[in-house]
């Protein structure tokens, strides 16, 4: 019997694609979902120090819920790094606005917070409207 704990190598694994449609579905919930994905937390190869998370396309972004009065209530603010160049823009207008920046957002902060992570976020390709150009990968569509 094999009794060595599995440490998982770069490069030695099978990256797959996935596609999830994002519509009516809440954002929290599919963040987690997603960041599940490209940690590679869903396959037996996980190993903690490696990226052995998979690609994943997200389309109909904007077509994405939020529950309660989140949209009014919760801001995502940023520095322009002049003096006073503080902003903030509430999620309902990022939702207008800028949809993929709200999910990839989402998704960032359930990531680890190291380079690791920086790495696994470039995985994530949102897009806003149904189309999206990585019909060459063959992504395998998830289920709701």
């Amino acid at each position: 019997m094999h009794r060595q704990t599995y440490m998982a190598k770069a490069g030695h694994f099978e990256r797959g694609w996935h596609l999830i449609d994002a519509t009516d579905q809440v954002l929290g919930r599919l963040a987690a979902r997603i960041a599940v994905i490209l940690m590679g937390k869903h396959r037996p190869q996980y190993t903690p120090h490696v990226d052995t998370g998979e690609f994943v396309v997200v389309v109909n972004a904007a077509k994405i819920r939020l529950t309660g009065s989140k949209a009014d209530k919760y801001y995502h603010q940023f520095y322009s790094r002049y003096p006073g160049g503080q902003k903030s823009v509430s999620f309902g207008q990022m939702l207008e606005r800028k949809p993929e920046k709200l999910l990839m957002l989402a998704v960032r902060r359930m990531l680890p917070k190291s380079h690791l992570g920086q790495d696994m976020l470039t995985k994530l390709k949102v897009y806003a409207g149904p189309e999206h150009p990585h019909a060459a990968q063959q992504p395998v569509a998830l289920s709701a």
